[in-house]
């Protein structure tokens, strides 16, 4: 059974010249890879994705989500009050799987762009059974921008991603000073950011960032999450003689700027447009 890629109408809705009058180039963290699924993630999809795969309506590509979209986090899982937990980059969802089955009163949300990802997170969820989890396949930008709502998340996490090492791709790191209002926008007062690299420079980027926010501040200690189980992304930086480096940040009680909140009114503003194709696929092909 052949699964397509992920559409939408609404995305075939938009013709090229509408885009080309109200569309400029947004830099991404992300690149784009295959969306093919092969043998149990295939399986995995067609069973499961409908239950467990959030379908926001799209806007331009298959990771957009269109501006007037938003989540009732209550009537996504079933339940009230649940403390939520959102992954950025979820992987092949090691890491919320086991936080999921450990956890089972808590809501644990992974946003991913890729659809292989997605398929083997599925299919941890067929074989452990769990419950708690509801899949979005968007930008986290996106998602954090409008579509999650605010002050709803208790905690925010962001393991291993993609550092882009070469200089000529930091600007696509996704900790960057525009990234910080959206994670402060949704999470609750109080709530925790847990970060993990295993790339130095990165980490130092991290806490300049993120340190010079009024949104945040710092949590003293640098120890290993518990709550992170090693992954095979993680072993293999170790394998390499990487450090990983684990940081914790604390959601001040700061309402948001008024020059941040008017910003993300213009994420649609901006339309992904890869001008360094050559680069990408260099970098695609290192890692």
């Amino acid at each position: 059974m052949s699964v397509p890629e992920s559409s939408h109408p609404a995305t075939d809705q938009h013709d090229e010249s509408l885009a080309q009058r109200h569309f400029h180039t947004r830099i991404v963290s992300f690149a784009a890879r295959s969306t093919r699924l092969k043998g149990r993630q295939e399986k995995a999809w067609a069973e499961l994705a409908p239950q467990f795969i959030l379908q926001p309506e799209r806007l331009i590509s298959r990771t957009s989500i269109a501006p007037d979209q938003r989540l009732d986090i209550a009537k996504a899982f079933g339940r009230e009050d649940a403390r939520t937990i959102v992954e950025i980059g979820s992987g092949q969802g090691e890491c919320v799987e086991h936080a999921a089955v450990s956890n089972p009163d808590t809501n644990f949300m992974p946003i991913e762009v890729y659809m292989p990802g997605l398929a083997s997170t599925l299919h941890r969820i067929k074989r452990t059974g769990v419950k708690n989890i509801r899949l979005i396949q968007a930008d986290a930008a996106e998602a954090l921008n409008h579509y999650l709502p605010e002050r709803s998340i208790d905690e925010l996490w962001v393991f291993f991603p993609d550092p882009w090492h070469k200089s000529r791709h930091n600007k696509r790191r996704l900790i960057q000073p525009e990234f910080l209002p959206k994670a402060a926008r949704v999470l609750k007062a109080g709530g925790v950011w847990r970060l993990a690299t295993d790339w130095l420079e990165y980490a130092e980027q991290m806490v300049e960032v993120i340190d010079a926010s009024p949104y945040f501040t710092a949590v003293p200690t640098r120890e290993r999450f518990e709550g992170r189980v090693e992954t095979s992304f993680e072993r293999k930086g170790l394998a390499k003689g990487r450090v990983i480096t684990d940081l914790t940040y604390v959601r001040n009680d700061v309402p948001l700027s008024v020059q941040d909140i008017e910003s993300f009114a213009h994420i649609h503003d901006e339309i992904t447009v890869d001008n360094d194709a050559d680069d990408i696929e260099d970098h695609l092909d290192e890692n």
